[in-house]
Parts: C-alpha cells; sequence; structure tokens
C-alpha cells in the first residue's frame, strides 16, 4: 500500500481539477463515474474522507475538517485500488484493497483488509491471505495470513481498539466457497490480532450485532429463494422456525427495548414485506410499518443508539415513514428536506455525538450533492457533487407510471421524458431491467437513459411481474415465466404509453442489459411489428445453456435457484429462448457481450449469434474481449454508448 502526501496540492482542493470531457458528446459525457463517492465524516469529526479517482483508479483521501486542507492519501500501486472504507476510530480507517483486471467487468476482491491512521502512520496488512511477513520495500506490517474473503461487520467506532470482521473461509475453494459457513473475528484495528466470536449456521448470513458489538442474531440462505432466521443463546444458534411465526425473508435488522424483541423486516403470505417487532421467546409479531404496493427501499437505524426510526418506500417517488419521529436524525431529514426540495434525503455519516452529518442529497436529475450538515448551528454546507459536469437543470424528468396487464395484474414502472418538448407521439426506447429476481428498477438519476433522452427519446422502465420490492408473490409470479408473461407485461407497458399518446407507435426501440438483454430480442420475438430495433446487452439468450455455463450453475444454491425460476421443462426453456425464436424477428438487431462475462458468458452470444447467421438474419455487432458482465472501464462504455446512439438514431430517426 503506497500512502501518498502529495498529488498536486492545487488539485487537492477536493480535486476540482479532474479533467472535463467533450460536454458535447453525450456519450463520453454520460459514460464517466462518479468523481466522488463514499463521503463520511470521522467519528470525532476532525477529518472529512471520500473516495476519488487518481489515473483511473479509486483512492481514499483524507481532509481536515476545519480547513478542508489535504492530510493524507491512500493509493495503491499496479492494479490495486481502495474499496469500502470505515472509520473504526476517531483517527483510524480500515479500508479493502481491490485489484482491477482487464478481463473482469468490477473490480476483483479477495477479502484483504488495510488499517491506516489519518495521517499516514501506523500502516498495517490487517487481514488476508498474504499476512505473515514484512513487505519488501514497505513499511507496512504483515498479519498472520487467514485465507478468507473479508468484510467490514461492525466498525465500533466507539471502542478505540476493536472491530467485527465477517470472513467467508475458502475452504478448498471452487464455485461452491459461498456457501462455506461464514465466521465473525474480533479484530486489534492496530496489530491485526484476531478472535473468532461467532460462526453462521446458514450460508449468505447477515449478521447483527448489538451495542456492546456483541452477535445476537443472523439470517441467510440455500437457495437465494426461502431466508432462516437465528438467534444466539448462550453461544449457541437457535432457529426461530419454531416459533411458527408465518413471516418469509426474514431479516433482522434492529434491537428494541425489550432484549427478547427485535425488529426484522419479511413478507407474509407473500405480499409486500413490512417491518416487524418479533418477540424470539413467545413468537408474538406485530406490524410496525407496511407499504401496500412495495417492500421497503431502507430502513434507517440511529448510529448512536442503533435504533430504527424511520422506513423508506418507493411506490413511485421515495418517500419516509417515521417509525419513531420523536428521535433525532428523523427530525433532522424532515429539515433537510425542507432545506433541500426537490431532493431525497440520505444520513450518511455523522459523528459519535451526531453533531455533523454528513448528507446525500439526489434526485432523478441530480446523481448527488454531499452537505456537511451542523445539527447544533442547524447549518448546511455543501461539500462536493458526485458528477458535477451534469447540468441537472438540463436533465430528463423521470414519472412514475402505473397500468393493468392483460391478466389483470397492476404494473409500475417509470418513463423519462426529454426535457422541453411536449410529452406526445415521441420516439422511445423501452429498457427493461436485468435480474430478473430481486433487481427493480427505482426513481432516480439513470446515465443511459438521460443519455438517450438528451436526443429527443423518453425511455420507458417497467417493473415487470418477477421483479424484487413488490412482495414474494409478485416475484415469484415471474418463475418459469421468463418468456411469457414477463414480456407480455414489458410488451403490454408499451401499449399502454401508446395509447396515452405520448408515444410514436412507429419509432420504438428495445434496449437492456442481462436479463434485459434477454428480454430485447424475445419481446421482439414474441411482438416483431412494435420494435424498429432491439440491443441485448451482455444478455442470455439459450436458457438451456444456463444449466451448464456461467457462474450461476456453478454453485449448489445456483442449481436450485434456476431449477426453481426456470423450471426443466426442456420444450418450455426452448419456447422461450431468443436462440429457438429468430425466424419470428423483424427489428434491426445489435449485440454487445464481454468476451470475459462469467454471468452470461461468451457462448450466449455465439448461440444466438450462431442462430441468426443460419437465418441468414442481419445484425451488428460489438465484442469487448477484455470486459465481463457490464463494461466497468469508462472509455469502452463510451465506445458503447456511441455505438447505441448510432444504431437508435438510425432506427428512430433522432
Amino acid at each position: 500500500m503506497k500512502l501518498i502526501k502529495t498529488i498536486g496540492l492545487a488539485c487537492l482542493a477536493w480535486l476540482s481539477c479532474h479533467a472535463s470531457a467533450n460536454t458535447d458528446d453525450a456519450a463520453n459525457l454520460f459514460s464517466r463515474s462518479a468523481e466522488f463517492s463514499q463521503v463520511k465524516i470521522s467519528p470525532g469529526g476532525d477529518y472529512l474522507s471520500a473516495i476519488t479517482k487518481k489515473d483511473g483508479k479509486n483512492m481514499l483521501l483524507i481532509l481536515n475538517a476545519s480547513d478542508k486542507n489535504p492530510v493524507h492519501a491512500v493509493f495503491f500501486e499496479s492494479n490495486a485500488q481502495v474499496g469500502h472504507y470505515e472509520w473504526v476510530n476517531d483517527e483510524r480507517v480500515v479500508l479493502q484493497k481491490e485489484y482491477l483486471k482487464g478481463w473482469s467487468d468490477h473490480p476483483l476482491y479477495y477479502g484483504e483488509l488495510m488499517a491506516v491512521n489519518a495521517d499516514g502512520s501506523k500502516a498495517i496488512y490487517l487481514f488476508g491471505y498474504q499476512g505473515g511477513e514484512q513487505q519488501v520495500g514497505s513499511n507496512i506490517k504483515k498479519n498472520t495470513p487467514i485465507r478468507a474473503t473479508a468484510y467490514i461487520l461492525d466498525p465500533m467506532p466507539e471502542d478505540e481498539r476493536y472491530m467485527l470482521v465477517q470472513a467467508l473461509p475458502w475452504g478448498s475453494g471452487g464455485s461452491n466457497m459461498a456457501e462455506n459457513t461464514q465466521q465473525v473475528y474480533r479484530v486489534d484495528v492496530y496489530k491485526g490480532r484476531r478472535k473468532k466470536v461467532a460462526s453462521s449456521p446458514i450460508p449468505y448470513s447477515s449478521f447483527l450485532t448489538d451495542h456492546d458489538g456483541d452477535v445476537r442474531f443472523v439470517s441467510g440462505t440455500r437457495d437465494f429463494v426461502n431466508s432462516k432466521l437465528y438467534y444466539r443463546d448462550d453461544g449457541s444458534w437457535i432457529d426461530t422456525d419454531k416459533l411458527n411465526l408465518g413471516l418469509d425473508g426474514i431479516k433482522p435488522i434492529a434491537f428494541s427495548d425489550d432484549k427478547d424483541s427485535l425488529y426484522v423486516t419479511a413478507s407474509e403470505a407473500g405480499k409486500p414485506a413490512g417491518v416487524y417487532l418479533v418477540n424470539i421467546k413467545t413468537g408474538d409479531k406485530k406490524l410496525v410499518s407496511q407499504d401496500k404496493v412495495v417492500d421497503p427501499s431502507n430502513v434507517w437505524i440511529n448510529a448512536t443508539t442503533k435504533k430504527l426510526y424511520a422506513v423508506e418506500y418507493e411506490n413511485g417517488y421515495p418517500t419516509y415513514e417515521f417509525v419513531d419521529s420523536k428521535d433525532p436524525s428523523a427530525k433532522y431529514i424532515k429539515q433537510l428536506l425542507a432545506s433541500l426540495p426537490g431532493h431525497q434525503i440520505h444520513l450518511v455519516s455523522q459523528t459519535t455525538d451526531a453533531d455533523k452529518i454528513i448528507i446525500k442529497a439526489f434526485n432523478d436529475r441530480n446523481p448527488g450533492d454531499y452537505y456537511l450538515f451542523n445539527t447544533k448551528a442547524k447549518k448546511l454546507e455543501y461539500l462536493v457533487s458526485k458528477k458535477k459536469w451534469i447540468d441537472s437543470n438540463k436533465m430528463a424528468e423521470i414519472k412514475p407510471i402505473h397500468f393493468t396487464s392483460r391478466d389483470g395484474v397492476e404494473i409500475h414502472g417509470y418513463i423519462t421524458l426529454p426535457q422541453g418538448v411536449e410529452a406526445k407521439n415521441l420516439p422511445l426506447v423501452v429498457n427493461p431491467h436485468g435480474g430478473p429476481h430481486g433487481p427493480r428498477d427505482w426513481w432516480g438519476f439513470d446515465p443511459q437513459n438521460q443519455m438517450i433522452a438528451s436526443q429527443g427519446a423518453a425511455v420507458l422502465q417497467i417493473n415487470f411481474r418477477g421483479s424484487g420490492g413488490y412482495g414474494n408473490g409478485f416475484e415469484n409470479a415471474g418463475h418459469q415465466k421468463w418468456g411469457t408473461n414477463i414480456q407480455y407485461d414489458i410488451i403490454d407497458a408499451t401499449k399502454y404509453v401508446i395509447e396515452q399518446g405520448m408515444v410514436d407507435k412507429d419509432r420504438i426501440c428495445i434496449v437492456g442489459g442481462s436479463f434485459g438483454g434477454y428480454s430485447a430480442i424475445q419481446s421482439s420475438a414474441i411482438e416483431p411489428d412494435l420494435f424498429k430495433c432491439a440491443i441485448g446487452f451482455a444478455g442470455v439468450y439459450d436458457l438451456q445453456l444456463m444449466f451448464d455455463e456461467g457462474d450461476v450453475q456453478g454453485r449448489r444454491a445456483g442449481k436450485r435457484y434456476l431449477k426453481e425460476v426456470l423450471g426443466e421443462d426442456q420444450n418450455l426453456l426452448k419456447s422461450m429462448s431468443p436462440t429457438h425464436n429468430v425466424d419470428k424477428l423483424k427489428a434491426n438487431i445489435m449485440l454487445v457481450h464481454g468476451g470475459e462475462d462469467e454471468r452470461a458468458p461468451i457462448e450466449q452470444f455465439e448461440a444466438l449469434e450462431d442462430a441468426l447467421k443460419k437465418q441468414k438474419y442481419p445484425f451488428k455487432k460489438l465484442v469487448m474481449d477484455d470486459e465481463g458482465h457490464g463494461f466497468y472501464d469508462d472509455a469502452h462504455r463510451a465506445k458503447y454508448y456511441n455505438e447505441m446512439l448510432g444504431f437508435l438514431k438510425e432506427n428512430l430517426n433522432l
């Protein structure tokens, strides 16, 4: 770990000297990654910190909070960069070390944690597989090695010496490593000495620790569909199944005043998830908060008291339900919402005494601004923007929509409308999301959709059945319906906005990534006269192939998941696969793929390519050999955006 103390002081005034892109070039403008993220304040309030970019890699910048002058920066040489980080006491940070690989769409993380003081002193290799010896040519001391992937579970900032680390042992390695039993360690943040304090009884664990740093609850899953909750009693894990709670997808979120009760998010009888207060001794449960349509998008816990004070929902626009309206954090949010109208407010970091809080304000046209809020003086100080080159006044508005599908199911979504143009007879790009199960579309800034809207086209996003966030019943309704009911929802949404007069029925294209790429081609086969063009990005095109190729089928839980959501009827899988339906296509086709994609491997692209060639069906293609499931590199993303815009302009007469 190279600890840089100077990188050009003129730039360190929040690195405002970042090279600007050609603002006339939409692809370059909207493909650029955020300039600042993870903005935080130290527990004592002496330092501000943020992740920013240097030479295309993430670095950690630490500033003096009083004068905003640089104190230190953490930057790794070669292909490594800083990942997630936390303040673990008033002077010290612990951070993840990631690696950029040309063949991966995202940085790779091997579980290494580093620790360093704000002034750059006492740097140590805290946790990871390379511990044991002094690093040659470095002043970083290495700790005893451990073959495990570590995550910061609880920084315990009020404990100057220790933190909790959640670790996934590697064991024998292999694709099923993620199902190993996860462990929790109490780690000395200065010396790296560790002691195991708990082991999970279930894979894919989510732990809940109390104010004293004791591990009290854990939830997990063995199939990505069903989850279980355990509580700890005298060092042993107790399965709550015996309580007959009648709840699915239980996840612990916060403690109540009663030591035997806790707040959980969970769903009941397929309804949208809510927040429940559950007594683990009696099995009594009380519904605390629930929306009729959507699951909670966030639950908000007071960082000082660890008490639940608000639940955030997004049925259309984001809203808060304040469970404890008297909580100081609830009051701060209400004040800030009034001070920054039109924005959603998130409290992202605070001092131990909550005198100073970092907030993020964002909306559909603003990627996000960070402010320092002095709760005593009621003073709000602007710090930085995620993407300062974006002029929110020139961005498009995103409006929620909802309609009833052909079989009577209510479907929700969003439409992005180009600025300064009447919402009438617009060209349209339909943009189905990936997944399909788990993810959903949200109200907020989307660079790709804003780029398309800047060219005069509307963009439609649909939370089709099978999407997450609308209850287990809604999500499960998409199981084994990938190529049928899900696509009908996408098609019906498109016809709905046509009927509303917003869209020109003769100028419609469909563009999607991952499952959205699958949907782009499958919907075009089902309704060939509806779409002028279709772009499949990193899509799966042969559902039978998913059982043989890719990283999902490589895990035991992944195989169980595929059998659940796709089924094993070979005729059905074939009928829902674009590779077997190319004879129905009329739209102009463009396929984009990463050569090192593990989720939707290149074999998926090649299967559709072969099918199109056999049919002598013309298509365009763009293959990036050193990218994965999505383009991580800004330059690669800009190239794709340029190709996309050219294809859309040609087909939609933009």
